[in-house]
């Protein structure tokens, strides 16, 4: 090391040796291809558990479907969907 630079605790000399800091990058944004598949996934199966959904697609009763209304049943589809993205984020460890 010259005489009268100073060095930090990692051992890396200080001034114009040193490599400029990571950009920011926000935790909130995924980061590889599959994070964002399970974003937009789960997003879109989210949207079909909400109400202007429901109210289009699966507000009726009839018909029944393994003994339910046809409405439980289509939400119980969606919920057990939605379910199997976290799942299946879970195990890429997204």
């Amino acid at each position: 090391m010259k005489k009268g630079t100073v060095e930090r605790a990692s051992g890396i000399p200080a001034g114009d040796a040193c490599p400029p800091p990571p950009a920011f990058r926000s935790h909130l944004l995924p980061r590889t291809r599959d994070g964002w598949v399970a974003l937009l996934l789960f997003l879109g199966l989210l949207a079909l558990a909400e109400p202007p959904a429901v109210y289009a697609f699966a507000n009726r009763v009839e018909p029944w479907v393994g003994g339910m209304p046809f409405l439980y049943a289509y939400l119980l589809a969606v919920y057990l969907a939605l379910i199997a993205v976290l799942v299946w984020a879970l195990g890429r460890k997204l």
